[in-house]
């Protein structure tokens, strides 16, 4: 599969999503059902940051990588023709 997540969306599943998710479920008790459903929320934050591809992303065709022009020294002339 093709990386869809662009640096920052990957970053903030990682570091902010996965370990906020954490917190709140040894908060509200990690056996409980909400808490379980944080760490499975966890998790798939944490896959999907570590490989770069989110297949919901792939199902609704969206994706926050930059392509083409977006990237320094890909597809962009400097200078004048």
């Amino acid at each position: 599969m093709t990386r869809n997540m662009g640096v920052l969306d990957r970053s903030l599943r990682a570091f902010v999503i996965a370990p906020v998710a954490i917190a709140v479920a040894f908060i509200v008790g990690a056996g409980s059902v909400v808490g379980v459903v944080l760490f499975v929320v966890a998790g798939i934050a944490l896959a999907t940051g570590a490989t770069g591809v989110c297949p919901m992303y792939t199902l609704l065709g969206i994706s926050t990588r930059p392509r083409g022009r977006h990237r320094v020294g890909h597809g962009i002339r400097h200078g004048h023709a």
